[in-house]
């Protein structure tokens, strides 16, 4: 027994010594919020262990009440993996009325919750927006016009529709898994800034997909640098406010007074997560007020002209949108880790937002079972 404490005291020595070493003292705080609270890995509400800033709603504009207003059961299949994934939140919008509304757990419309990924999806429609604001001059300007550290040969050709579409060549590995990645420091660590905008190429951007976080963090630090705003500021004058925004929403920060970490985390409510759906719905207009040009938002929903890392020609991605096809639909989708998702299927003029703890299986063409489950079952309720 003496031996075992020993050796235990030792590792623990050891594993202290190299975090000090590398370091990479914010392991601390990931082994804070994720073990000793239970977890293995980030969760739906850990935002509350996160110094956030406030993007403060205005008048709300509420969303109308079908009369169907949940008439229609969920059907049982969709039942089936809610209880097996622990979904918190659904909702269905049908023609801009809310047919079908559940939550679970202890969760409301008022109770919010992490979007991860979903974030990505709004950064790009802020890119959008700055281009009409004329703040930034096209998806083709360099990023070197307003990140000097991109002026280097090697990411001097970097532009920022390379960053929307995932093509920037930039070194990073999108690892969920590995407690030293750099996903993991950009999750937990203090300083975003310097850790995205040190990276180098080591491929000719504008012609693979690779999905990485660092795309998207790139993406806020130009919209600072192009609207001398910080982004939580841009985001409720262009965006919260305007799309009449129920509540308000925390986006967490690197530490407190750092920087948003616009790759991941904007924390609101399913009813909010919505409203971004009905725009690209309506071509980048909301109410008939244009907020985004509709050339940006329709390309903003097209496949990137890109190969995937197996060669074959990407179909799955725009800017920062995923895309799909269901019974020979077109869908388009903001995703976030865990199973957050906020879907569109146009022809059928549905949004379908699904918050929860765990995703299903990913399938070879690059969705989860889960996903596909969710649009089954509006497909079928509001035919």
């Amino acid at each position: 027994m003496k031996k075992l404490f020993v050796f235990i005291l030792l590792i623990i020595t050891v594993v202290n010594i190299l975090i000090f070493t590398s370091d990479k003292k914010w392991l601390y705080k990931a082994f804070y919020i994720t073990y000793l609270q239970g977890y293995t890995s980030s969760y739906i509400n850990d935002f509350v262990h996160f110094p956030a800033n406030i993007i403060d709603n205005g008048t709300h504009q509420s969303w109308p009440i079908s009369k169907q207003y949940n008439n229609t059961k969920l059907p049982e299949f969709a039942s089936a993996i809610n209880d097996s994934l622990e979904t918190v939140a659904l909702l269905i919008i049908k023609k801009d009325s809310i047919a079908f509304e559940e939550y679970w757990h202890g969760y409301s419309a008022d109770t919010i919750s992490n979007s991860f990924s979903m974030t990505k999806s709004w950064v790009s429609t802020l890119i959008g927006v700055a281009i009409r604001d004329g703040k930034i001059k096209s998806v083709n300007q360099k990023v070197s016009d307003f990140i000097p550290e991109f002026a280097n040969r090697k990411n001097s050709k970097i532009t920022i529709k390379h960053l929307l579409t995932m093509s920037s060549g930039l070194d990073w590995d999108e690892d969920y898994y590995n407690p030293l990645g750099k996903t993991a420091e950009a999750y937990y660590g203090e300083n975003l800034r310097d850790l995205v905008l040190n990276l180098k190429a080591i491929d000719p951007p504008g012609i693979t997909f690779k999905y990485h976080s660092s795309c998207t963090q790139i993406l806020a630090f130009i919209i600072e640098q192009a609207t001398s705003q910080s982004i939580d500021k841009y985001m409720q004058e262009k965006l919260w406010k305007p799309l009449g925004a129920r509540n308000p929403a925390l986006w967490s920060v690197d530490k407190k007074n750092g920087d948003e970490k616009a790759f991941c985390c904007i924390n609101s409510n399913a009813r909010d997560y919505a409203r971004l759906g009905k725009l690209y719905l309506d071509n980048g207009l909301w109410n008939g007020v244009p907020i985004i040009d509709s050339s940006y938002s329709k390309e903003a929903i097209r496949a990137a002209e890109l190969k995937n890392i197996a060669g074959y020609k990407n179909t799955n991605y725009g800017y920062q949108f995923w895309l799909a096809k269901r019974k020979n639909l077109n869908i388009f989708y903001a995703r976030g880790l865990w199973g957050q998702y906020m879907i569109c299927i146009p022809e059928k003029d549905i949004i379908i937002v699904r918050l929860g703890r765990k995703y299903g299986e990913k399938l070879n063409d690059g969705h989860r079972n889960d996903f596909y489950a969710y649009i089954d079952a509006a497909l079928e309720m509001f035919p």
